[in-house]
């Protein structure tokens, strides 16, 4: 398998088709290293993935199932309050967690070049990238 086989392998074909049309080359060196960043921005985009589904587990879970008897001597909203993380608490959770990710891959797309604020408007993939 060459490098750029394995480039185009890490590389999610409907976002990055253009890097990899401008990648096409014999300069091994330079797949290597964005073969590298690829790795390094994957990695770091199934890191904030875990963190965030952690949370939502250890809510919905802990707290809904686990934690239940002891969240139930409170109250919130006229509800036991490990009830309510049961059947509201764990929803209204993953929804903040769903803008924590879009904050965070934000920023992680601005820190890799590859933040799609400008580029959308100008880039058809129909035609390759040409716009």
């Amino acid at each position: 398998m060459t490098h750029e086989m394995i480039l185009v392998a890490l590389l999610p074909k409907d976002r990055f088709k253009g890097s990899i049309m401008t990648i096409k080359s014999d300069d091994t060196a330079k797949l290597e290293s964005n073969a590298a960043i690829v790795k390094a921005y994957w990695a770091a985009n199934i890191s904030i993935l875990i963190k965030l589904l952690s949370i939502w587990f250890i809510v919905s879970f802990g707290a809904g199932i686990i934690f239940v008897e002891e969240l139930n001597s409170f109250t919130f909203m006229g509800f036991p309050l490990g009830f309510w993380f049961a059947q509201q608490g764990s929803i209204y959770v993953f929804v903040i967690l769903i803008f924590i990710y879009a904050s965070h891959m934000h920023k992680l797309e601005k820190m890799f070049g590859i933040s799609d604020d400008d580029e959308v408007d100008s880039y058809d993939l129909d035609n390759g990238g040409a716009s």
